[in-house]
């Protein structure tokens, strides 16, 4: 009998073997808790009615060994679960990117290069897979079972998170936030397939336009261009090789440019303001849609590192005179 679906991704053991110990651990101590209230409830029991108590000293080593062995049992839950936590939240430098959309009630899902997908996913085994995620309209959450793998995708916010598949076939999809009278019917498949049928999936459809080429479109059409450019006296600051660095704000405080960063200066550019920039960039909040702001991030990434193969194709979709850079205008990187 199957107590766990499936393991299927390189932390899922890890998950599972936590879980046991929590559960082993609860069930050890409510047994014996439970063994030990019945049986000082018969010993202890007032035997006649004039019967008087009599005052008890306990051991002071008892007192400090029921507090520290508690004690070193808690410690090892936090730290386990401290390290499973950074393992499943750090995403490797070499992960494929995805970007997920999430609407009622369906999953969109665009791969880098181009390739899109509704409600299913393909990936190849033995390859991490970094998720980025938007919801359209109300909470979602992208399960999959047998990855041990879940994560709510929040509206007004991008949720990051990363699985690494360790087993072909095809596994379910599933919403595991309530998101609607159809919430029942936000399902899906992932399918992990060998490098080689991988390979072969990705050549059996012509690909669409890069996420990244559609941001450096976007990026021309919002006239984001006018301000954000290398020139020297640009209204805002530049955005090549923006994304993973470090930026300084007006109030003193660095921040780690991340997706995040890049969304909020799109849609609230007040809330963070670089420093040596003024406060003109107007907000975008209503006026891009999610998938367009993850596009927009798509193109602020693909300027951060050396062009990849058919990534050049991306900085001549913006205007000559300045390399495209995501939708944040004039006032924070």
């Amino acid at each position: 009998m199957h107590f766990f679906p499936e393991e299927a991704s390189t932390f899922a053991r890890h998950v599972d073997s936590l879980y046991l110990f929590l559960i082993a651990v609860t069930a050890f101590f409510s047994l014996m808790i439970g063994v030990l209230v019945v049986v000082f409830a018969i010993k202890y029991r007032r035997k006649s009615a004039d019967e008087v108590a009599t005052e008890v000293h306990e051991s002071g080593v008892l007192e400090i060994v029921w507090t520290v062995i508690p004690f070193g049992i808690v410690m090892i839950m936090f730290f386990w679960g401290a390290r499973v936590f950074f393992q499943i939240t750090r995403p490797p430098q070499n992960a494929i990117d995805v970007y997920v959309t999430a609407k009622q009630w369906m999953w969109k899902l665009q791969h880098a290069d181009g390739h899109r997908e509704m409600n299913e996913l393909h990936v190849p085994i033995g390859q991490p897979v970094r998720l980025t995620m938007a919801s359209e309209d109300v909470i979602h959450s992208f399960y999959v079972p047998a990855f041990r793998f879940k994560r709510d995708v929040v509206p007004g916010r991008f949720s990051v998170a990363w699985f690494e598949a360790t087993k072909p076939g095809k596994y379910h999809l599933f919403c595991a936030e309530y998101c609607g009278t159809r919430h029942s019917n936000m399902i899906g498949w992932v399918y992990v397939m060998t490098p080689a049928d991988y390979q072969a999936w990705l050549a059996g459809g012509a690909p669409g336009e890069t996420l990244a080429a559609s941001g450096a479109k976007r990026f021309v059409e919002n006239a984001c261009n006018t301000c954000h450019g290398d020139q020297p006296g640009a209204r805002g600051p530049s955005l090549t090789g923006l994304f993973g660095r470090r930026v300084q704000l007006s109030n003193g405080q660095t921040i780690v440019a991340d997706e995040g960063y890049i969304r909020e200066s799109i849609v609230n550019p007040q809330a963070k303001l670089v420093a040596g920039y003024p406060a003109i960039m107007p907000t975008f909040q209503g006026l891009i849609s999610e998938e367009g702001l993850l596009q927009l991030v798509a193109y602020i990434k693909s300027l951060s590192a050396p062009p990849p193969a058919g990534a050049a194709a991306v900085p001549a979709a913006a205007p000559s005179q300045t390399p495209p850079a995501p939708e944040r205008k004039v006032s924070r990187p």
